[in-house]
């Protein structure tokens, strides 16, 4: 009997080790050398005048230049004249990429044209590279078949946004790279299931991949299975109270990023995107120390909800450059939102059942919770100093 209480006592003690390194994992894993900037995005809008079909094709000069390495002098600025002269090479990539076709009403497939002049534009995160090409038709467009594969070698975090006008309502559509036949409709409304389900996902993927925001998430919830004492981080003696605590910051983080989501689509507040950044790493930043050096305890949702509103402006971007009208946002708007709160419940489902197992490991509040902040934090100057002064530290993504 005693030895199989030991072998028990043995199980138990692994299993609990082994927890606590899956909730470390989820903490601190991968945040040295993971990218926290916006997402790489690439805007495709198609429309339709007379016989002639438009692709218009916004590529992030980043992209660009990590695939084709654009910055011939190595200054780490790209210049108008840099970016022109290797026009045919970002063509030729676009080509690889991106293939479209379009066929009339009568079923004829249009005729592709050269590509128009290079342009640049001024996106939410930086300038982009302009490809416009047309399709001549015999009769009016009906419909489009779009295979998609940019960057699927390089980057497996981009995403393509897709919007059309089928009877000239505003569609959108997220393509991940491998995508193969896509089928819009051109000429009438029966893409909107596919496309208003496209715009959950992206809301999904936004926050799974946006490091900085999943960090912050993390360091408010790891120690939401402790109470605090004499000055002392202790296992919580019941689930309620960590339940509460959960709650509130997922209610506040949630309400917060929802109003100023919406108010920077709209435009109603537009703060400059570096700015808004810096602020998020900010936020991660005081959100773990305050984990070290705790000023919030029971009202961590306080703090949860006032850097809340800055990560809504983070996240409006993606939606900010898709070009709409205000009035065809939205249902967007909504989709993705609600897409971004269902990637964050996924987060919460993984990580507190995690931290409630180990919460009394009695190594939880020191290597878990302290060096898990720790290491969070030093991630987060990182970010900060990045963002401030548009530098790059150890290749550590800003």
């Amino acid at each position: 009997m005693r030895v199989a209480k030991e072998q028990i006592a043995r199980t138990g003690a692994w299993f609990r080790r082994l927890v606590v390194a899956l909730v470390a994992l989820v903490g601190v894993l991968g945040a040295p050398v993971a990218e926290a900037h916006k997402a790489s995005d690439a805007y495709l809008n198609l429309r339709t005048d007379g016989a002639v079909a438009t692709l218009r094709i916004d590529i992030a000069l980043r992209d660009l230049d990590r695939d084709l390495v654009l910055d011939a002098d190595d200054d780490g600025l790209l210049r108008w004249g840099e970016v022109r002269s290797r026009a045919q090479d970002i063509e030729a990539l676009a080509d690889r990429g991106i293939q479209l076709e379009v066929r009339d009403v009568q079923g004829t497939a249009c005729r592709p044209g050269a590509y128009a002049p290079l342009q640049l534009e001024q996106h939410s995160d930086g300038r982009y590279a302009v490809l416009v090409r047309t399709w001549s038709c015999s009769a009016t467009p009906a419909t489009g078949t779009l295979s998609y594969g940019l960057f699927a070698t390089t980057d497996p975090t981009h995403r393509g946004v897709l919007v059309w006008r089928p009877g000239g309502v505003a569609k959108t559509a997220v393509i991940a790279p491998g995508t193969v036949s896509l089928s819009v409709t051109l000429g009438s409304d029966e893409a909107r299931t596919h496309s208003l389900a496209s715009v959950f996902r992206d809301g999904v993927h936004h926050i799974w991949i946006g490091v900085d925001h999943v960090l912050f998430l993390v360091v408010l919830l790891l120690p939401a299975v402790l109470r605090r004492e004499a000055g002392t981080w202790l296992p919580a003696a019941a689930w309620r109270p960590a339940l509460w605590s959960v709650l509130g910051v997922v209610t506040a983080f949630t309400v917060a990023h929802s109003i100023t989501l919406a108010l920077a689509v709209f435009d109603v507040v537009n703060p400059p995107s570096r700015w808004v950044e810096s602020l998020i790493a900010l936020s991660v930043l005081l959100a773990a120390l305050n984990n070290l050096r705790p000023v919030l305890v029971e009202t961590r949702w306080r703090l949860t909800f006032l850097f809340g509103l800055v990560h809504g402006f983070g996240f409006a971007s993606a939606l900010k450059d898709l070009g709409l009208a205000r009035s065809e946002l939205a249902a967007p708007l909504v989709l993705f939102n609600l897409g971004v709160e269902t990637g964050q419940l996924a987060i919460v489902a993984v990580l507190v059942p995690l931290a409630w197992a180990a919460r009394r490991w009695r190594a939880y509040p020191r290597w878990v919770l302290g060096a898990g902040s720790v290491l969070v934090a030093l991630v987060a100057i990182v970010w900060l100093v990045e963002r401030l002064f548009d530098v790059q530290i150890l290749g550590v993504g800003g």
